[in-house]
C-alpha cells in the first residue's frame, strides 16, 4: 500500500535533522548492544541505583497545565492524600532507612526543595547519612512543560536549586523533574545551572551524552516500569507482582551483563506507599533477593555515573 503526499506542502517531508538513527542533534545514534562494556567495580555486574523520592505535594494544587500523577484528586481541601503523601516523610522514610541498613544499600534521595524547606529534621537526618542528595525540583504541583517561558522555568530551576543546595550542604549534581515532566528548554537550563546528570529520559538502560546549550549533561535513565508507583498505583497490580518484577529484572539484567559488560538496576521508591506497615515487607523482601545475588554493587547515582565516564 502506498502512501499518497501529492496534497502535502513539499516543506513538510523537509527536515534538517532527518538521518538515520536520531532525528535530533541531543544525542548520538547508539545501539546499547555495540557499545563498551562497563565493568563496575571489584569486578561487579550490576550496579543497584535505589532513588528514593522525597516530595512534597502542596494542598492548593494547581494542576498546570495538568494534574501530576500522585497529587490531589479530590475537591480542595484534600486532606486524605496530602495526609497520605506526607506519612512517607514522617513515618514511612524511616522504615526504608532501616532497610536499606540492613540489607547494605546506598540510596540517593530525590528531594523537592519545597520540602526540604519544611523538614529540617528529615535534612538533618540524610546530611548526618552523607548519601546523595538530587534535586526533584521545588515541589509535585512545579512542573515544567511545553510553552512555559523560559525566563520562568529558568527562575523555578535556580531557586529550587540555591535551596536545596543550602540546606543539604551538597554540590548536588543530579536532578529529576517532578513527574519527569520538560519543556524543551529545561536540559538547557539544568546545564546552565551546574547539574551534571538528570533523570528524566527512560529510553535506555545505561548512561549517554546528551547535548546542551551549555555543554554536555547525563541522562541517567531512572525505569518507570519498575517504579513502585507505577506498577501498583497506576497498574494496578499486587506489592507481590511488583516484588517478582523487580527480581526478574534483577536476574535478566545479571544474565544480560555477564554477555555485553555492566548494566544498572534502577528503582524508584517512595515512602508514603512502600513505607507503609503492609507493604514493608515486600521492600525487604526484594532487597534481599537483590543483594544476596553475586555481583551486584550498591551505589548512589554520582557514583555510578562516575564510574561509567571513567570508562567512555
Amino acid at each position: 500500500m502506498s502512501l499518497d503526499t501529492s496534497s502535502l506542502d513539499k516543506s513538510y517531508l523537509e527536515y534538517s535533522e532527518r538521518s538515520y538513527g536520531m532525528d535530533h542533534d541531543r544525542y548520538d545514534w547508539s545501539m546499547l548492544t555495540e557499545r563498551k562494556p562497563v565493568q563496575w567495580p571489584n569486578g561487579s555486574k550490576l550496579a543497584l541505583w535505589v532513588n528514593v523520592g522525597l516530595q512534597f505535594f502542596p494542598l492548593n494544587q494547581q494542576g498546570k497545565p495538568f494534574k501530576v500523577p500522585g497529587g490531589m484528586t479530590m475537591p480542595y481541601p484534600d486532606l486524605r492524600h496530602y495526609s497520605l503523601r506526607d506519612y512517607g516523610n514522617r513515618v514511612g522514610i524511616y522504615r526504608f532507612l532501616k532497610a536499606f541498613d540492613r540489607y547494605g544499600v546506598t540510596p540517593t534521595f530525590a528531594v523537592n526543595s519545597r520540602l526540604a524547606e519544611r523538614t529540617p529534621y528529615l535534612m538533618d537526618v540524610l546530611k548526618e547519612r552523607g548519601e546523595e542528595i538530587l534535586c526533584h525540583g521545588e515541589h509535585m504541583d512545579a512542573l515544567h512543560y511545553g510553552g512555559q517561558d523560559k525566563a520562568e522555568e529558568s527562575d523555578q530551576i535556580e531557586r529550587a536549586l540555591e535551596s536545596l543546595r543550602k540546606l543539604s550542604g551538597q554540590n548536588v549534581r543530579g536532578w529529576i523533574s517532578p513527574a519527569k515532566s520538560e519543556s524543551a528548554n529545561t536540559p538547557d537550563l539544568l546545564a546552565a545551572n551546574g547539574i551534571e546528570y538528570f533523570c528524566d529520559w527512560v529510553n535506555d538502560d545505561m548512561p549517554y551524552s546528551f547535548r546542551t546549550e551549555s555543554g554536555e549533561l547525563i541522562a541517567m535513565p531512572l525505569s518507570t516500569e519498575l517504579e513502585d508507583f507505577f506498577v501498583i498505583q497506576n497498574n494496578g497490580h499486587s506489592e507481590g507482582s511488583w516484588v517478582e518484577q523487580v527480581c526478574d529484572a534483577c536476574d535478566f539484567l545479571l544474565h544480560e551483563a555477564s554477555e555485553q559488560g555492566g548494566r544498572i538496576l534502577a528503582l524508584n521508591i517512595h515512602p508514603w506507599l512502600l513505607g507503609q506497615p503492609h507493604r514493608i515487607a515486600r521492600l525487604e523482601k526484594a532487597l534481599d533477593y537483590i543483594t544476596s545475588q553475586d555481583g551486584v554493587w550498591s551505589a548512589g547515582a554520582g557514583e555510578i555515573l562516575d564510574c561509567w565516564k571513567a570508562q567512555q
